[in-house]
């Protein structure tokens, strides 16, 4: 296959861009006894492709390029059919003189049958490394093809944390203007490597494209979605809000003439949330129907869509800030849920730990304001008497201290945070 023989070398001559290295770390794999399909996932853009050339540089210090392997799967030149991948190991071979020690497969997930062919190959040449990536929750452990369960290490790749946003910045020795300054833009623009790294006039038109591309090529294109005009305006609408029920959605849809069934709209948030571009929290219950029937509270993968691409946002730092403490929390995996009372007071995370409540968490940009700060606290009061958990925190601008006071005649021990200290912490 010539396309084969033209990737291959293009791959000798390849240069290797500037990389910054993750606090995501692959090496443990590459000499592990224990021979799995690693798994990169995540959102697109958020650095997965940087991470494995990163691993890439390091390998050749000590083997040549027909040792190992990179295949980029979105390179518009290589054709969408199981033939070229049946036939990739042969050609490799063939051209190479060997199969390679290591491969790495870029964005794999959009071939037909990828992972039989996947878990073919890994049984065939047991001593070849694989190194996968993939922007879409069909590589998730719990849509896993079955083929592959057991052969398969996954590693979930986000946008930069607030700790990898500043060694990007190569800042060593920083003052607390600096700092605060830093926090500002990791606020508003995010923590997508390539927008962290650009030019302010750079970053929203790069935005942007990412949206544009998650609209066509994640969503339009992978679904083969016919009513392309009704999934962007489902976009609009989330992003436009806190929380979303499927049927407030369906009548705000049918109000502005959208034609589209609920069973369609399900698939269509099933689809977004695959894209990894936005995700949902239930409220908290032990009952699993009341998760059902509520509201969910929707955030998105990285900040710059809500500052800049969402059409109301209006300086709303309120949301931005809870918007990245949910993105935090996701990151480190702790299953979180919102709390809600019948009279509508409200804790926005919920932490649970074997399922026990751990922690329950308030986000609020500004306290300076009394009544602001009260309903906060009473909520969080409430709280903490109906979930039996007294780790009670408020996570806000400026405010760093522990009261342990007396508030609405009960005696509670809270802890104010800054989240940028919480970021770092």
């Amino acid at each position: 296959m010539q396309i084969v023989k033209t990737l291959l070398k293009e791959w000798q001559e390849k240069e290797f861009p500037e990389i910054y290295s993750r606090n995501l770390n692959i090496d443990k794999y590459v000499s592990s006894k224990l021979n799995k399909i690693i798994v990169l996932n995540g959102f697109r853009r958020v650095g997965k492709t940087y991470i494995l050339l990163n691993e890439i540089k390091k390998l050749l210090k000590d083997k040549n390029r027909k040792e190992l392997i990179y295949v980029n799967f979105e390179d518009e030149r290589i054709p969408l059919k199981t033939e070229f991948l049946s036939e990739l190991f042969p050609e490799i071979s063939k051209l190479n003189g060997k199969i390679p020690d290591f491969i790495f497969l870029d964005e794999i997930q959009n071939f037909p049958n990828w992972s039989k062919w996947l878990r073919r190959v890994y049984d065939l040449y047991p001593k070849t490394r694989f190194f996968v990536t993939g922007s879409s929750s069909k590589m998730s452990l719990s849509k896993i093809p079955t083929e592959l369960r057991g052969r398969y290490l996954l590693n979930k790749v986000f946008p930069l944390s607030f700790k990898e946003f500043l060694k990007f910045k190569k800042i060593e020795e920083m003052k607390d203007n600096q700092l605060m300054n830093l926090f500002e833009e990791y606020l508003i623009y995010g923590g997508l490597p390539e927008i962290v790294l650009a030019d302010e006039s750079e970053k929203l038109e790069i935005a942007k494209s990412y949206y544009s591309s998650v609209v066509n090529r994640d969503l339009i294109e992978t679904y083969l979605i016919r009513n392309k005009e009704s999934i962007k305006a489902i976009l609009n609408l989330l992003l436009n809000s806190t929380s979303y029920s499927y049927n407030k959605l369906y009548n705000s849809l049918k109000s502005l003439q959208y034609k589209i069934g609920k069973n369609t709209l399900i698939n269509y948030i099933n689809f977004i949330e695959d894209s990894f571009f936005m995700f949902s929290l239930p409220i908290f219950s032990y009952k699993i129907k009341s998760r059902m029937q509520y509201p969910k509270k929707n955030y998105f993968i990285d900040n710059i869509f809500l500052s800049k691409i969402s059409s109301n946002f209006c300086n709303n730092y309120g949301r931005l800030y809870e918007n990245l403490v949910a993105v935090n929390l996701l990151r480190t995996e702790q299953e979180s849920f919102y709390w809600k009372n019948e009279k509508n007071e409200e804790v926005d995370f919920v932490i649970l730990k074997n399922k026990k409540v751990k922690s329950l968490i308030q986000v609020c940009y500004d306290i300076s304001d009394t009544n602001t700060l009260n309903r906060e606290i009473r909520a969080l009061l409430k709280a903490s008497k109906e979930l039996k958990c007294n780790n009670l925190i408020i996570i806000n601008k400026d405010k760093k201290n522990i009261l342990d006071g007396e508030w609405f005649g009960i005696k509670k021990k809270i802890k104010f945070i800054p989240l940028w200290k919480w970021l770092l912490d």
